[in-house]
């Protein structure tokens, strides 16, 4: 068994792996560039408004019960959060409104009132994204796809002999638009392609199966925030004796003999039998080790999409609005051309508006409300964004201002934004990508970066830019694929 390891960032996955690695009985050090754990989890606001920078939406808690419980500790000791009755408000530009409810049923009943379309043909794609999903969810998404072993797994086996009832084959749209018809249900399903920064009108028919998370099994909010994600596993590092080092940048992964045995800081060397680094691979590879071969056909694969945030303090409360609120756009075929083919956003872009303030008090004032506004973006490759930003914000306001009767921007008492140069330079992410590599191809879950290194032992990485890929739940699976390669390659 290995004794000492090093991990570079503090991510979800960098602090989960910390956490499992130190639960093993590693004597775990972890070096963080910024003055705060949690990476793109973190925080921004005034003293009147907060909000959480990153990531709004969150499921599959029992992967955080369970990191917890995996290191011995109780999860509820760090951890609580509680099942939203509501997963989203959906709003399109005709006035159609539907509130797609935690409760399946009474999701697909009122689809059926507002749509028209029969409950029974919502509830049947749902089972089929849970069937989709349960076959997928172990082999592309628990276990390492870049070690012979896990092929031979019954799981896996049982995966191959249904592989083609997963829908590997033709676009997510396509099979949307085969199950379910409508073209604003078929909008809506369509849309779960971002959650991978994805382009429903490329990625495959199986992330059909990310449904399943929302609408299945259901949305989550934690208490006190989102942030607080991080800060627990931040803090179960801790009581596990991980060291944390902040606003301590790493400038160099140090190698010889085929072999990572250190991390230079400074004009110090620090050594360890195994490093992990949850920074993007793209400037690990680059920044990191520039004198190590690099594995480029992967570091030049597409990038999937970034995001431009805003982020306002609104001196009015808005009943008919909920925790997560999407605006669509009337032409989606069209927006994700913009964004993937043309590298812009578009003149009528979709807008997700998240509400903490609804669910967290002290996020606003009384009266107010905390509105984070996503919109979906290319990654940062030299656009303008400087005569690109205050366009889009120009459509944004007036989009919402037309769907909920009022001047927006009357309202507006505190601002601040985010856009894929920020997310680049405060994150490590190549280009502002929030997923890393993108998933427009049908074999993009066996094209993303290993979570080990081919050419250096003793390397390793976790994070949204190798596999299983980006977002909360995929870093804790990767977090935990990590710990359990090193694990497995030292005690042999």
């Amino acid at each position: 068994m290995a004794n000492k390891a090093i991990v570079i960032g503090s991510g979800i996955a960098g602090l989960a792996t910390a956490a499992r690695l130190a639960s093993k009985g590693y004597q775990v050090q972890v070096f963080e560039a910024s003055a705060q754990p949690g990476g793109k989890l973190g925080l921004i606001g005034d003293e009147r408004y907060r909000f959480d920078s990153g990531p709004s939406l969150f499921t599959l808690p029992q992967l955080i019960d369970q990191l917890i419980h995996d290191c011995g500790r109780e999860p509820r000791d760090y951890f609580n959060y509680y099942q939203k009755d509501t997963a989203c408000h959906y709003f399109w530009p005709d006035g159609t409104f539907i509130k797609a409810y935690a409760d399946k049923e009474a999701f697909a009943e009122e689809v059926q009132s507002r749509l028209q379309v029969p409950a029974q043909k919502l509830l049947s794609y749902l089972k089929r994204s849970a069937f989709i999903y349960r076959y997928t969810e172990k082999v592309f998404l628990r276990r390492s796809l870049h070690r012979f072993k896990s092929y031979l797994h019954r799981d896996t086996l049982a995966s191959i002999i249904r592989m083609p009832r997963l829908g590997l084959g033709g676009s997510l749209h396509r099979y949307n638009h085969k199950m379910l018809q409508h073209p604003k249900l078929v909008q809506l399903f369509d849309r779960f392609a971002t959650y991978n920064g994805s382009d429903p009108f490329q990625t495959p028919g199986v992330m059909s199966s990310i449904p399943h998370l929302e609408h299945n099994i259901g949305t989550f909010y934690p208490k006190g925030g989102m942030h607080q994600i991080a800060r627990s596993i931040y803090q179960l590092a801790l009581d596990l004796g991980v060291e944390f080092h902040f606003n301590t940048k790493v400038e160099r992964i140090l190698s010889k003999n085929a072999k990572a045995y250190a991390v230079q800081v400074g004009n110090e060397i620090h050594e360890a039998d195994v490093i992990i680094s949850n920074m993007d691979v793209v400037p690990t590879y680059r920044y990191l080790m520039p004198q190590e071969k690099a594995p480029e056909k992967t570091l030049q694969q597409e990038r999937s999409s970034s995001a431009l945030i805003f982020y306002w303090g609104i001196k009015k409360e808005f009943p008919q609005l909920d925790l997560h609120n999407i605006f669509f756009s009337a032409d989606y075929e069209q927006e994700f051309k913009a964004i993937f083919q043309e590298q812009t956003i578009g003149d009528d872009p979709t807008i997700y508006l998240n509400i903490s303030s609804k669910e967290g008090e002290g996020d606003a004032p009384e009266g107010c409300e905390n509105w984070f506004i996503l919109i979906n973006a290319p990654g940062n490759t030299g656009q303008d964004w400087d005569a690109l930003i205050p366009k889009v914000r120009r459509q944004v306001l007036d989009k919402l201002s037309a769907s909920l009767n009022v001047d927006i921007e009357s309202l507006i008492e505190y601002e601040d934004y985010l856009d894929p140069r920020r997310i680049e330079s405060r994150t490590s992410s190549y280009q502002g990508s929030l997923y890393g590599a993108g998933s427009n191809d049908t074999f993009s879950a066996f094209l993303r970066h290993p979570n080990f290194s081919r050419y250096l032992q003793g390397l390793y990485f976790c994070g949204g830019s190798v596999h299983p890929g980006g977002g909360i739940p995929l870093c804790l699976m990767g977090a935990e694929i990590t710990a359990n390669l090193i694990e497995e390659d030292y005690a042999n």
